[in-house]
């Protein structure tokens, strides 16, 4: 599933994170997802990509966050992440709501 616009490198990336996916047991399909989804997100860092989120740009690198908030449902999401969440469904309110109050306002 590499895309046309990444460089040998990314390729590589995507390669061995995939390989280290389905070690660890997850399917093929989902091992594809994580690999794409984490070179997807060093691209941006890297400013590599047309357009990046301020969240793929500001938040802590997948390298470092390791899985931090994988599969932790709407508690493993930032502050950040959920005030972009609230943006794009017009929340009133927003930008004065608390974490928890985002996420609930969210969901």
């Amino acid at each position: 599933m590499p895309q046309q616009a990444w460089s040998d490198k990314r390729e590589r990336q995507y390669g061995h994170i995939k390989r280290q996916q389905k070690a660890q047991g997850r399917s093929e399909d989902v091992a594809e997802e994580i690999a794409a989804r984490v070179v997807n997100k060093e691209r941006a860092r890297a400013g590599e990509a047309r357009t990046s989120s301020r969240t793929s740009t500001g938040d802590i690198s997948s390298a470092r966050r390791g899985g931090l908030r994988s599969h932790s449902g709407p508690g493993g999401r930032t502050r950040d992440q959920l005030y972009e969440e609230a943006r794009r469904k017009g929340v009133k309110g927003r930008s004065k709501m608390t974490k928890a109050q985002l996420e609930s306002a969210v969901s």
